[in-house]
């Protein structure tokens, strides 16, 4: 999994079985939606990777979140003052 340079966050989802997938939804109007639901069964184990990825180990499958220590945890008020930030940046024309 690469790291992003922008502030979107990549994730991958690898099982061992396609069995394991439960639902995959493409919906088929206007709404861009996509479900993709599933189990990486019995929980083992949760690590940072190389400090920018978080791995969730299952028996059945990896989660891959690209989301460093640091996000994680951040206080609710650090989170408020950055959407804050990121709404009047959006609203003044500037962001992505």
């Amino acid at each position: 999994m690469q790291k992003t340079n922008t502030k979107e966050r990549v994730f991958s989802v690898e099982l061992n079985s396609k069995r394991n997938l439960k639902n995959l939804t493409l919906t088929n109007d206007k709404s861009d939606t996509v479900l993709l639901e599933g189990t990486i069964g019995e929980f083992i184990q949760a690590t940072f990777t190389e400090g920018i990825i978080l791995e969730v180990i299952g028996k059945s499958g990896v989660l891959r979140v690209d989301l460093g220590e640091e996000e994680i945890k951040k206080t609710p008020n650090q989170v408020s003052i950055e959407l804050i930030g990121n709404s009047k940046t959006t609203k003044n024309g500037g962001g992505n």
